[in-house]
């Protein structure tokens, strides 16, 4: 059994270099919507790169754009050296990165809360999507961290829930996510960007961005969506 390809897919180097300065990149994206990245990643026929629905912000007006720093973890009660764990987890994170927790679809813990939180804005993390709960959510709200969950929770994870890896590629609905790859999230949900592609499908979101602006104008003439249509435009 050959598996080199399988292999090297799976392991793309999360540094690998990119045309532009990563923090060039994160703020460019942050000034689009998903709905724009979205669509320019289905002229890809990249049709499957949206987190899971039920990942909603803390805030309706929270939007962040950094790259991927992935955990992976589930339930287990063990507690010996848990917290040691978590914390060498957390100093790892870089700086323009943004959080991906794949909680093995536990619905039981708060995985995220206001200490982690602190010790991920002290690294210059942009953000975190976690598919699973939080606490101390006035906190987190106040610290003003971009943060996309499922649910609230008083439930701590000591005892609960340990954490089994990360910078490692996971696997969240149908989406593949590897360290490094771009994550971008607002109201709307998160979705993952491909990092080798990450500088291509930025452009032609903003160029999508901007030809909806002159859909709007069409619009507000007056014109009728037959017209839009034959000119381009799109509904």
């Amino acid at each position: 059994m050959n598996l080199d390809e399988l292999e090297a897919d799976r392991e793309i180097d999360p540094n690998a270099p990119l045309s532009l300065p990563e923090k060039e990149i994160c703020d460019r994206y942050e000034k689009v919507f998903t709905a724009a990245v979205n669509d320019a990643l289905r002229e890809k026929r990249l049709t499957n790169q949206t987190l899971p629905n039920g990942l909603v912000p803390l805030r309706e007006r929270m939007r962040s754009a950094g790259f991927a720093f992935t955990i992976k973890g589930a339930k287990n009660l063990t507690l010996k050296n848990e917290m040691a764990e978590r914390a060498r987890m957390l100093d790892d994170i870089p700086e323009d990165s943004f959080i991906v927790w794949d909680t093995s679809l536990d619905r039981d813990s708060a995985h995220w809360g206001e200490c982690m939180t602190m010790a991920a804005q002290r690294k210059n993390c942009r953000g975190a999507v976690v598919d699973g709960g939080v606490r101390d959510t006035d906190q987190v709200i106040d610290l003003g961290f971009p943060l996309w969950v499922r649910y609230r929770s008083s439930n701590g994870m000591l005892g609960r829930f340990r954490i089994s890896a990360w910078q490692t590629p996971i696997q969240m609905g149908d989406v593949i996510v590897r360290p490094g790859d771009l994550i971008f999230a607002d109201i709307d949900g998160a979705l993952c960007v491909p990092r080798q592609m990450a500088v291509d499908i930025l452009i032609r979101a903003e160029e999508l961005a901007n030809g909806e602006s002159e859909l709007k104008q069409w619009i507000k003439e007056g014109m009728s969506a037959v017209e839009i249509v034959e000119r381009g435009g799109y509904f």
